[in-house]
């Protein structure tokens, strides 16, 4: 789950500390207690903090242990200068936690110690409540998770496979920005590596893993021109590269540019991308990489944050089409799709199981495989980063996605382009409000509500948010 620091904060006239000292002890286990039982690592500070030296000493220790996120917690009324100086000795995200037993003023200490910190525009979240709500303590571990997926971007590099995309100025971003506002490196890749690197991969496992796909899926549509096993083969022999490239060069996620030289002169990505974002292939169970079509940056970016914060594999699509005589939006694109989203499932027999291998389209003249499925149902988050005016900010909003009987989503399919995966989704956003707002055609999605996240996520990278319901 998440490493979090808590420390106290006391009261600095010696008296009233001995007096208050049992009180704050019993609130810090209580509040220890509730975040241990979810889950939660806690790094507890060695005392309360009643003198500047400690205020300092203490912090320093938390701050040693690597904690996401430093909870100071007020049970009594505290002096505020021990909150500034124990601020300078932890430079990660805080949070100033206020019990609300009207016996100690504690609401007092935490407003106290909060102005103070305006004052010098130290960042922090203020939280109140009784410390063993495990509501209370829900909300803290939304912040610490938060906290740790923001701090796993900055030192992190991106693999970026190709250039711009057929004019496509929402999926470049400024590399200075990246460096300066996330800590993120760009590593320029050309695509002409994947492809010499491609054509030594071991043919050994290129045929373990097509023998692998043909086993498990629900079936590989060869049709003797877009797609044969030569192809497959070749599209398999591709992610073989790219996996190898991503561990010698120390890639933390990527994106393949793919269109147009690799789709028209080489093969489709398709099932690269879709392996990539799996969390398995056919040597068993792998670490997801999160990998972006189209070398779209800010959508690797927005899906390396959500995959962070959720540890699921990532949705990545067009928003292709929005049936407004349902309300439901086509969210397809090709092959991006992980296979692991056709059932959400830890086996991935039982994703494959859904999952058809169809032939490319004419979008392809190189041909392959386009990995077909539609998106199990359920609560999705959804959103993305963007950027208006040169500023980012998240759009997020909450959605379900849904799934028919097979003669209604064979009809809505072929409405669009029925070889490529779908996720029909009902998004908490009217249509008028989405496509009138939304800054991009690329649309990323987790299970789950993870919006609380996601918004402390936002604070913490300075990024505008930009959060859609029905009541907007």
């Amino acid at each position: 789950m998440a490493r979090i620091g808590v420390i106290s904060i006391s009261d600095g006239r010696d008296h009233v500390h001995a007096r208050n000292a049992e009180f704050i002890r019993g609130k810090q286990r209580e509040l220890v207690r509730s975040l241990t039982e979810a889950g939660h690592e806690v790094v507890e500070g060695g005392e309360a903090v009643a003198t500047n030296s400690l205020a300092v000493s203490v912090a320093r220790e938390v701050a040693a242990a690597g904690v996401d996120v430093t909870v100071f917690s007020y049970a009594v009324w505290s002096f505020p200068h021990f909150t500034m100086l124990a601020a300078d000795a932890t430079r990660g995200p805080l949070i100033l936690l206020a019990s609300t037993d009207p016996t100690e003023p504690g609401l007092v200490g935490m407003l106290a110690a909060g102005g103070a910190l305006d004052q010098i525009g130290r960042a922090h979240t203020r939280l109140w409540g009784a410390p063993d709500d495990p509501a209370l303590a829900a909300e803290i571990g939304s912040h610490a998770r938060a906290a740790a997926a923001v701090a796993s971007l900055r030192g992190s590099t991106f693999g970026r496979f190709g250039g711009r995309p057929m004019g496509m100025n929402t999926a470049v971003a400024n590399t200075d920005q990246w460096m300066r506002q996330f800590g993120v490196d760009v590593e320029e890749i050309d695509q002409y590596e994947l492809v010499l690197r491609a054509e030594k991969a071991d043919p050994g496992e290129t045929a373990k893993a097509r023998a692998w796909i043909e086993a498990h899926a629900a079936g590989v549509h060869y049709d003797g021109d877009k797609l044969t096993p030569e192809l497959l083969d070749r599209q398999i022999r591709s992610y073989q590269a790219i996996r190898d490239i991503i561990a010698e060069r120390h890639l933390d996620f990527s994106g393949i540019k793919g269109q147009p030289e690799l789709t028209e002169h080489y093969a489709t990505m398709d099932v690269t991308e879709a392996f990539l974002n799996d969390p398995y292939d056919w040597n068993g169970p792998k670490d997801v990489h999160i990998t972006a079509t189209e070398a779209d940056m800010d959508g690797a970016l927005t899906m390396q944050l959500f995959h962070k914060i959720s540890g699921t594999p990532v949705l990545f699509a067009d928003v292709r089409h929005y049936h407004a005589d349902r309300d439901i939006w086509d969210l397809c694109n090709s092959g991006q799709h992980a296979t692991w989203f056709a059932a959400r499932s830890d086996d991935p027999a039982q994703n494959l199981a859904k999952v058809n291998f169809y032939p490319e389209v004419f979008f392809f003249p190189a041909g392959g495989a386009s990995v077909h499925h539609v998106a199990a149902p359920g609560q999705m988050t959804l959103g993305r980063l963007t950027r208006k005016d040169g500023r980012y900010r998240l759009q997020l909003m909450l959605g379900e996605f849904e799934s028919y009987d097979d003669e209604t989503n064979e009809a809505l399919m072929r409405q669009s382009t029925p070889e490529w995966p779908h996720a029909f989704a009902r998004l908490d956003v009217p249509g008028e409000v989405f496509l009138a707002n939304f800054g991009a055609n690329h649309i990323h999605a987790i299970p789950g509500d993870h919006r609380a996240e996601l918004r402390a996520a936002a604070k913490l990278l300075d990024v505008e948010l930009n959060e859609w319901t029905r009541a907007v």
